[in-house]
């Protein structure tokens, strides 16, 4: 029986990494969580804008927690299950350069103190990445 739930955890998985891009997905990132939000019987896609400051593994049960600073200075931070069917998909911004797994840290600082530095790209990534797009030509 275990293994029946398992083998169907990884094809639901496999249908859903195209939506939401898992591996690409990193602390740090400013991503843009579009997220189905359902009143009544009338559904809307709400996007939530953030920093990644948490990110839990875990297969289907996996989450990411997004924060942002909302009006008047307020943080808000929302935890998005990953393969959860309401979920649309996951834009990623930027990408932040970090050196902890979990930027809990943020949570205290506001203003200037609270931004992340952007990670840099190479001219030979930005070659490699342009080679493949312009392979088809």
């Amino acid at each position: 029986m275990a293994d029946l739930v398992k083998a169907l955890q990884h094809e639901y998985q496999l249908d859903r990494s195209e939506q939401v891009p898992i591996a690409t997905l990193r602390i740090g990132d400013t991503v843009r969580v579009h997220f189905r939000i359902v009143e009544g019987r009338n559904q809307r896609v709400q996007p939530f804008q953030g920093v990644v400051i948490r990110k839990r593994e875990g297969g289907v049960n996996g989450s990411v927690t997004v924060r942002r600073v909302a009006s008047h200075g307020v943080g808000v931070e929302r935890t998005f299950p990953l393969h959860a069917p309401r979920l649309e998909r996951i834009e990623v911004l930027r990408h932040g350069h970090v050196r902890r797994a979990n930027l809990y840290f943020l949570r205290d600082r506001t203003g200037k103190s609270a931004r992340l530095r952007e990670k840099r790209r190479f001219r030979s990534n930005l070659d490699a990445s342009a080679g493949e797009g312009g392979a088809a030509e």
